[in-house]
Parts: C-alpha cells; structure tokens; sequence
C-alpha cells in the first residue's frame, strides 16, 4: 500500500482560507472543495486562528453608527417583507 505524502500549507495560506468563510459568508465545504482540502482541517485552521483573526475592538461611536445602520437596513427588510406578504395573500389562487 502506497503512503500518501503529508501536505504542508502556509500560515497566509490558512488565513486566506479561514477568511474566505468568515468573511465570504460562505460554506466551509464549498470552500474546502475549492482549495481542494478536507472540510475538518478547515474547521480545524478556523478554530486556531479565530482569535488572531477577530477584528480590532472598535470605538464607542463607530459600534454606535454601525448599529444605527444595521437597524435602518433591518426595518427597510422587514417593511418589504410585511408588504410582500399582504400582497401574496390578497392575491386569487
């Protein structure tokens, strides 16, 4: 039986991997697919790097603003979604 050589990869290589679902807000087994890795090494690679990766704490005022408009953004989604839903239920089926 043949052993298969053992795969090295760079530190930038792991956080640009770990970046790619935390950031991307994409699945770790597409991304895993990808880059042609097991999804559980990368689950591995996101719980090492997690901490070192976590954003620089921000400022009372910018925390502040970014939730104002977080909220302005959410109340437009759920108006929308309150008239999508009128419509389709006043709507003959």
């Amino acid at each position: 039986m043949e052993k298969r050589q053992r795969r090295f990869f760079s530190r930038e290589f792991k956080v640009e991997a770990v970046r790619l679902i935390t950031e991307g807000q994409r699945p770790v087994g597409e991304v895993a697919r990808e880059l042609a890795i097991k999804p559980e090494r990368l689950r591995e690679w996101r719980r090492q790097l997690a901490p070192a990766l976590a954003p620089a704490p921000r400022s009372e005022a910018e925390e502040l603003a970014r939730l104002r408009r977080e909220l302005a953004t959410l109340r437009q989604e759920k108006e929308f979604l309150g008239k999508a839903a009128a419509y389709f239920a006043s709507r003959p089926r």
